[in-house]
């Protein structure tokens, strides 16, 4: 399974990949990419994009709920992908 956290900011994501490494050490980093979401036609709109691998599922839904408020605190979402 992969999760997608989206800001707005590139702080703000690169300080979740941090976090997210720190709270789950067994998925690594999670690397962060400047991505073009659907629907968006400005190069400026880009988001920036936390991808959070979780290969055997192990993410219970209380980790996604703390996923969901990282997201939030920097302003942006998380989303499957």
């Amino acid at each position: 399974m992969r999760h997608l956290l989206v800001f707005p900011e590139r702080d703000s994501a690169e300080e979740a990949a941090e976090t997210v490494a720190g709270w789950f050490p067994s998925l690594g980093v999670p690397p962060v990419v400047r991505e073009t979401l659907a629907g968006e036609d400005d190069a400026e709109d880009a988001q920036w994009v936390v991808v959070l691998d979780d290969p055997g599922g192990g993410l219970q839904p209380q980790d996604l709920a703390r996923l969901d408020a990282l997201a939030e605190e920097g302003e942006g979402w998380r989303e499957p992908g």
